[in-house]
């Protein structure tokens, strides 16, 4: 009887062992395989409304190399308007060895996440940082698809001879938003923020990267990661069908904001996609809306694991397409459209280098100017042979759609400021947001070209006095002559003889001279003023067309009669009917009046960067001159 009760539970124990031991094979064996599958053909869409917590599902995400790996996703409920009224958020606790390990990670956000074969939204926001468990915030896909469904416009579209293939995610119906079994948070209760998007600087100096950071605080894109940028060429910058058939669910997607020789990228994860488009991030990148940005395959070199910022390492692959949106619940790309970019040229001729930089930079009044200016930085940094005494001088045109060529004059030298490297991409930068960001611009910018030349000694001058060599009581029509001492940094002050032809016009009496700089020169001949309405291109135009040269002295006659300045034209020498018809519309008009007209009567090179004025009198004597 014993012997018989002891091998009925011998016979149930090794039953037991047996089974237990199976499903835990069996559970190892499913993990390998989910480890190497792909992630799951869907039959349509999670509805939100049947989120509850204790639902388990699974994201996908690459953590190295360019195939998405699977994670297990625990449901915790659902924050009720945390992205914004009506913009729901679903709760979860990420679990496995790596994400365990590395906690929610930059360029994660767009994971996208499966309860079965239905995709419920995408990995997009996290807790603040050093948190101990890896807790996330899901976008629902109902709210993504939404961005699916915008009209696409705008867009040149690549002859591709095959479309790619691509896995097709069939449509489903997600039903009603409100929940039946879900647990609710309040939505202030937690603070969630986006998953940062890496972004990658290729090619950049750390002083550039310093700049770019400052430009860019407050507004997300500061955060740069480590990484690398794929080809440069033109053949790299069309898109490729192959290259778009390797994307899936869960795999890495670059946006570039500047391409070539190179490049600023921002990195997120596929959530959806379909032959046509995809969607991903989960979240905005830019905030920018419409938008035309180049579309990469993207490779993760390796995840860097860290308590206080977790990022992925990127190098970005080849062109597939271009991002057309850039919304609060995804950002959506096209396959095979090309994005339009604005050329820039950068040619900087050292004394024993030259040297060519060529990108390509987004068209976006947001942040065209910052990566025009970062651009530029790094081309002054690429030198081995710049020190902090080199100076430069910029020249060049911005090529504008419908306008004529706007022409570039800039100078920078070592001064207690800044840098000159610094000071010549801000001042560059400067006049060209003046055109870029102009309300009344209705063409395109197609191109920017610079020429740059480095001069290996500060070019600062002073003027350090004026005289006239001849007597000071003349006649119209005479030929004085003025001495300018100047002095070069640390170097002895020389003195510049000029000779000035004096108009026959003149009448009899006190007449003033101005011996200058450009920026004196060029105030007085367009007077400051507080403008009835912004300026317009044309304006900014005849502004940037008639500025004198930095590096040379001039001497201007500031003779007694009326001056105006309409639309950045300076007009001397009015009439007194003309300038009383013209005080009336002042008030109204782009119109400033000054009872002095400034006439350039000569010029000459000072040797270098230029500052200071002087003014002289002079008597015009009715006969007699003594000249």
């Amino acid at each position: 009887m014993r012997r018989t009760a002891l091998a009925v539970w011998l016979a149930v124990l090794t039953a037991l062992f047996g089974v237990r031991l199976t499903a835990a094979q069996d559970a190892a064996t499913q993990n390998q395989q989910a480890s190497t599958a792909p992630p799951p053909s869907t039959s349509g869409f999670f509805p939100l409304s049947q989120v509850h917590r204790g639902l388990m599902g699974t994201a996908w995400t690459v953590f190295e190399g360019d195939k998405p790996e699977p994670m297990q996703v625990e449901i915790l409920g659902i924050l009720r308007g945390a992205r914004g009224p009506g913009q729901d958020m679903i709760l979860a606790r990420l679990r496995g060895p790596k994400p365990e390990y590395t906690g929610v990670v930059e360029g994660m956000s767009g994971s996208p996440v499966y309860i079965g074969d239905k995709l419920l939204g995408s990995l997009s926001y996290r807790i603040g940082v050093f948190s101990k468990e890896p807790i996330a915030g899901i976008t629902p896909i109902e709210q993504m698809l939404e961005v699916r469904n915008l009209p696409i416009d705008n867009l040149e579209m690549a002859s591709i001879a095959q479309a790619p293939k691509l896995r097709k995610l069939e449509l489903a119906a997600s039903g009603s938003n409100e929940p039946e079994n879900g647990t609710e948070f309040a939505a202030g209760a937690t603070n969630f923020t986006a998953m940062e998007t890496p972004l990658v600087m290729s090619g950049f100096h750390p002083q550039a990267i310093d700049f770019w950071q400052q430009q860019m605080r407050g507004t997300g894109l500061e955060t740069v990661a480590a990484g690398g940028m794929g080809g440069s060429s033109d053949a790299d910058a069309m898109p490729s069908a192959a290259a778009a058939a390797t994307l899936e669910p869960g795999s890495a997607v670059s946006m570039q904001l500047v391409r070539g020789d190179v490049e600023i990228a921002a990195t997120c994860t596929v959530t959806y996609i379909d032959p046509k488009q995809l969607l991903a991030c989960g979240h905005p990148v830019l905030q920018a809306g419409q938008v035309s940005l180049p579309m990469t395959t993207a490779e993760v070199v390796t995840t860097l694991a860290s308590p206080l910022n977790a990022f992925k390492i990127i190098n970005t692959g080849a062109t597939i397409g271009a991002f057309t949106d850039d919304r609060d619940a995804a950002i959506r790309g096209v396959m095979g459209a090309t994005a339009h970019m604005i050329p820039m040229h950068i040619t900087v001729n050292g004394p024993d280098d030259h040297r060519k930089l060529n990108v390509e930079i987004l068209d976006l009044p947001s942040l065209t100017s910052q990566a025009m200016m970062v651009v530029l930085f790094e081309s002054l940094l690429e030198s081995n042979a710049s020190t902090a005494s080199t100076s430069y001088h910029l020249t060049g045109n911005v090529d504008l759609q419908r306008y004529p060529a706007v022409p570039l004059d800039v100078w920078a030298s070592p001064g207690e400021l800044a840098p000159a490297p610094l000071q010549l991409a801000l001042l560059a930068g400067e006049r060209f947001t003046a055109l870029y960001t102009n309300a009344a611009r209705q063409g395109a910018v197609r191109g920017i070209d610079l020429h740059v030349e480095e001069v290996p000694r500060r070019m600062s001058v002073e003027l350090e006095s004026a005289r006239l060599v001849s007597n000071d009581i003349v006649h119209a029509g005479d030929t004085v002559e003025v001495e300018a001492t100047i002095r070069p940094w640390q170097q002895p002050e020389r003195n510049i003889r000029i000779p000035v032809k004096l108009p026959a016009r003149l009448e009899t009496g006190n007449l003033r001279l101005l011996i200058s700089d450009a920026a004196t020169l060029d105030r007085t001949l367009n007077q400051p003023h507080i403008p009835a309405r912004p300026a317009d291109v044309e304006t900014v135009l005849e502004e940037a067309r008639h500025e004198h040269a930095a590096d040379r002295i001039y001497v201007s006659l500031l003779i007694p009669e009326a001056q105006a300045g309409i639309d950045g034209d300076t007009l001397p020498s009015l009439p007194l009917s003309v300038a009383n018809a013209l005080e009336a519309a002042r008030s109204s008009e782009e119109i400033n009046l000054n009872g002095e007209s400034a006439e350039v009567a000569a010029d000459t090179s000072a040797g270098g960067l230029l500052s200071g004025f002087q003014i002289l009198n002079l008597h015009i004597d009715p006969g007699g001159g003594l000249n």
